[in-house]
């Protein structure tokens, strides 16, 4: 009886190690997160472009598209002989200051595109809390221009955009955690680049039978990770889609997404 129980326990001990050693194998797939930021009303200027200096070249995502010359408009370094963006952004829009056009560029990136550029922008003010969107907006402002932001924008902004709170102590996620993954894909502006059963935009590959077309592992890796793999014919696109939403997510939002765009086939 000893030698049977000695070699049931060698066989589980055996499995729970091999399992150890296959999950350890596993590449860790980690999101980034921009930092939670929260000002009062006398944040100073510095202040506000520090923060939106780390976010833009970091977490933010920014960089990945801006910067390059080819995705979207260079903004911290000449574009076409006018300068770095804070010395054009008044000049975009007739009738809109600097930080009027550069809200509007982050909140509805549609509204004015830049010749020569296509709209791969997505609305970032689905995606970061107020204070993180006018910290990017004075960082701006301050490459070549004069920044006027101050503490009363970021109250008066907007209330916080349901699923605007990356980062954020106590978050429960995009669209105050529901698990509708229509309101997460709403919350999460997904269709400002992605077609969906007829929906949204033309900029990135279409949704709509991707169950057809990714497994439900690949389509859940590709969320948490967008540079895992890349569609064919979208390879300029590569490090547009946000790498956040990993952390934006709860697990029981990204299971929901994931089992309903599976199903799209």
């Amino acid at each position: 009886m000893w030698r049977t129980n000695l070699k049931v326990i060698g066989v589980v001990l055996g499995t729970l190690a091999l399992y150890t050693l296959i999950a350890n194998k596993i590449p860790q797939i980690q999101s980034d997160v921009p930092q939670s930021l929260s000002f009062g009303a006398n944040v100073t200027s510095e202040q506000l472009v520090a923060a939106g200096d780390k976010l833009f070249n970091g977490a933010g995502g920014c960089t990945a598209c801006h910067g390059l010359g080819t995705r979207a408009p260079n903004l911290v370094t000449d574009e076409k002989g006018a300068g770095p963006i804070g010395a054009r952004c008044g000049k975009r829009e007739a009738g809109k200051s600097c930080k009027q056009y550069l809200f509007e560029s982050l909140d509805n990136p549609t509204a004015y595109v830049v010749a020569g550029y296509q709209p791969i922008m997505p609305r970032m003010t689905a995606q970061l809390s107020p204070p993180q969107i006018w910290s990017i907006i004075a960082f701006l402002e301050s490459q070549g221009g004069t920044v006027d932001v101050t503490g009363s924008d970021i109250p008066a902004a907007s209330a916080p955009t349901p699923g605007a709170g990356p980062g954020n102590a106590g978050s429960a996620g995009l669209a105050g955690g529901s698990t509708d993954p229509k309101a997460i894909i709403a919350a999460a502006g997904c269709l400002g680049c992605h077609t969906l059963d007829g929906q949204g935009g033309r900029i990135a590959p279409d949704l709509t039978h991707v169950g057809a077309r990714r497994s439900t592992d690949s389509i859940r890796k590709k969320i948490l990770d967008p540079m895992s793999s890349i569609a064919k014919g979208y390879e300029k696109l590569a490090g547009v889609m946000p790498k956040s939403f990993g952390t934006m997510l709860t697990g029981a939002q990204l299971e929901s997404l994931v089992q309903y765009l599976a199903a799209h086939r």
